[in-house]
């Protein structure tokens, strides 16, 4: 296992606590190479800062032995790292080609004017920060929006309008396909790897992402042995 170094920082010098400089430590020591935690590291700095702070990049490049410059280029590489506060829920909504044209671009619009606010912008009570996103991997239940990474399948304008109220109001919201809604912060330390106890509420899938293993079921058909050289061929049935 890479060493890792020893603590230089203090809170006072980067407003990260205690306990998160201990997390963070912590995750660095989960894998043989430590500096494949920067990923969960920078989630868990999005959940104690509220978004990806200088701070949290000098923090995470001390403690993975990289440069803040290794760091910063990761954190400005993938759109799920933020560099400005983000609000209690960031709901997303898919605006890819077939969640598109199945309203997806109508919904963005609706919660836009309901909202008040642009894409990656935030509520004026800090609740909602609202953003158009690109293919979650649920076309099957095309328009698709999410709440901090949950699935709120099937949705319409006047459906996601009524998500973003309830959620504004303080009420209880279950995604379609998973637990109960929580805060970004919340859904920001279980990606750092976290857990909140709540991985078993809800379905995994639903009836039509399991379509295609039905009909598989019912006629048959097995994929092949792991490390089989000879492809499958197609039968008169299957072609």
């Amino acid at each position: 296992m890479s060493p890792l170094p020893p603590d230089r920082f203090t809170e006072d010098e980067t407003g990260l606590t205690e306990q998160t400089w201990r997390e963070l430590r912590q995750i660095a020591a989960r894998y043989p190479q430590a500096r494949s935690g920067l990923l969960p590291m920078l989630h868990l700095v999005q959940s104690a800062e509220g978004r990806i702070t200088p701070e949290g990049i000098e923090a995470c490049a001390e403690i993975l032995g990289l440069s803040a410059a290794e760091v910063n280029g990761v954190a400005t590489f993938y759109t799920m790292f933020k560099r400005k506060p983000v609000g209690d829920y960031h709901v997303g909504v898919c605006t890819n080609t077939l969640c598109a044209v199945m309203g997806g671009d109508a919904i963005f619009a609706r919660l836009k004017e309901h909202l008040g606010v642009g894409n990656d912008e935030t509520s004026e009570d800090g609740k909602i920060t609202l953003e158009h996103i690109e293919c979650n991997a649920a076309c099957d239940y095309a328009p698709v929006m999410m709440v901090n990474w949950e699935f709120m399948d099937n949705q319409t304008p006047e459906s996601a309008v009524q998500v973003v109220d309830e959620l504004r109001a303080g009420k209880e919201v279950h995604s379609t396909r998973g637990p109960r809604l929580c805060t970004w912060r919340e859904a920001e330390r279980v990606l750092a790897g976290f857990p909140d106890d709540r991985a078993d509420e809800g379905p995994a899938a639903g009836p039509a992402s399991l379509v295609g293993l039905g009909i598989a079921r019912e006629r048959g058909w097995t994929a092949p042995e792991a490390g089989a050289s000879k492809a499958v061929q197609p039968t008169e049935e299957t072609k």
